[in-house]
């Protein structure tokens, strides 16, 4: 039965588990259903008593795509100023930075965004911890003057902060007495809530984040709960195999609107039947003649995935005749972007026809489909 996110969000308040996973991919409404279920959660004080993000914070701590909109850089091109990274003033981070620097968790950011992004890049924190800047680290005891990093290693240092607080969080609420805790402001902390923390890692790192957080997740003690979304089958895979008593969900979208958040078993590629979930919407998007940029994505996934589980080194050897100017028109279409005259068109009519060709070459010359359908049809 479909449901809007706000159900969705009840029916996982309700089924009270310690640890729930969510499949999605992007675009379903993952960051949505963060904010339902906050809302839930904590919802807002109509009557304007106390502190609205002191309440949430209170019940709820969340990770999402909005935690990251709190961090901007500071450019000043005009006085040739060091590039910085700075964090937006408000109730929420004035709390959370002012929480980390008194418990003296600057050196564990650093520890945890090196690990993730390069040992040699180093950030700084200003004494009041409102802006860092970035160095590089020569190793002979100097440095580089800041510089600006990547989005992806913003990203990943933004994640290495909320890390760094959620390490705090479980491991002052597995002190059992409350009067024994280094601090009572986690008190009543009810939820994790942390969505898509992997879009800028690469695999040897995604699965090592995941194993980190799956780590930290299983060393909690207390009756903190955690709900983790994610578009990645990889992530979602090393997560399902590292925690035990989880509770797995595929989040599905339907064309009016609605939404069903469905229990599955097992990891992925059993659960969801990964490779043909993304071969039926590509076949949809065809049908409907709604192939858009991202679809290119998914059928790359798809040839990735049934090159590795036929022995081919490369996914491009799966591709027709003139191999060269297919890889080269699904690279474009899904290498990510970084400058805004770099950004890539709407599929051209020629386009959308040549993914209908691709999908129907994996199908027709690659007997693993076959199979794939014949083991569906069987489950």
């Amino acid at each position: 039965m479909s449901k809007t996110l706000t159900e969705i969000a009840q029916q996982l308040r309700d089924a009270n588990k310690k640890v729930q996973m969510i499949y999605a991919f992007n675009g379903i409404g993952k960051t949505r259903l963060s904010r339902e279920f906050k809302q839930l959660i904590a919802p807002k004080n109509d009557d304007g008593e106390g502190d609205q993000s002191e309440l949430s914070r209170n019940k709820i701590l969340y990770y999402n795509a909005f935690t990251e909109d709190l961090f901007y850089w500071d450019n000043d091109l005009e006085l040739d100023a060091d590039p910085k990274l700075k964090i937006q003033p408000n109730s929420y981070t004035d709390w959370l930075l002012t929480l980390l620097k008194d418990l003296g968790q600057d050196g564990n950011i650093v520890k945890y965004f090196q690990r993730y992004a390069n040992d040699k890049l180093t950030p700084h924190f200003s004494e009041d911890f409102t802006e860092v800047g970035f160095s590089l680290e020569r190793g002979d005891d100097e440095r580089s003057g800041y510089i600006k990093i990547s989005k992806g290693e913003e990203s990943n240092f933004i994640w290495s902060v909320f890390y760094t607080l959620l390490d705090q969080v479980i491991t002052i609420l597995n002190v059992a007495e409350p009067g024994e805790r280094e601090t009572n402001q986690f008190d009543q902390l009810e939820y994790v809530f942390i969505d898509d923390p992997v879009s800028s890692l690469d695999e040897n790192h995604l699965i090592e984040l995941a194993v980190n957080l799956a780590g930290l997740i299983k060393s909690s003690q207390s009756d903190l709960k955690f709900i983790v979304t994610t578009h990645s089958p990889l992530f979602y895979n090393v997560l399902f195999n590292e925690l035990n008593g989880k509770t797995c969900y595929l989040l599905e979208r339907f064309e009016d609107g609605t939404f069903a958040l469905v229990e599955k078993q097992g990891d992925s590629n059993k659960s969801f039947s990964y490779h043909l979930y993304l071969k039926q919407t590509l076949e949809q998007a065809i049908a409907n003649n709604q192939v858009q940029k991202y679809h290119f994505t998914l059928l790359r996934n798809l040839y990735e995935k049934t090159a590795s589980f036929l022995g081919y080194p490369k996914w491009s050897e799966l591709l027709p005749d003139d191999k060269q100017l297919y890889l080269n028109r699904i690279i474009q279409f899904t290498s990510h972007s970084t400058l805004s005259n770099e950004a890539v068109a709407e599929p051209t009519p020629q386009e959308k026809q040549m993914v209908k060709l691709l999908l129907e070459n994996l199908i027709d010359n690659y007997g693993f489909w076959q199979q794939l359908e014949q083991n569906d049809n069987r489950n």
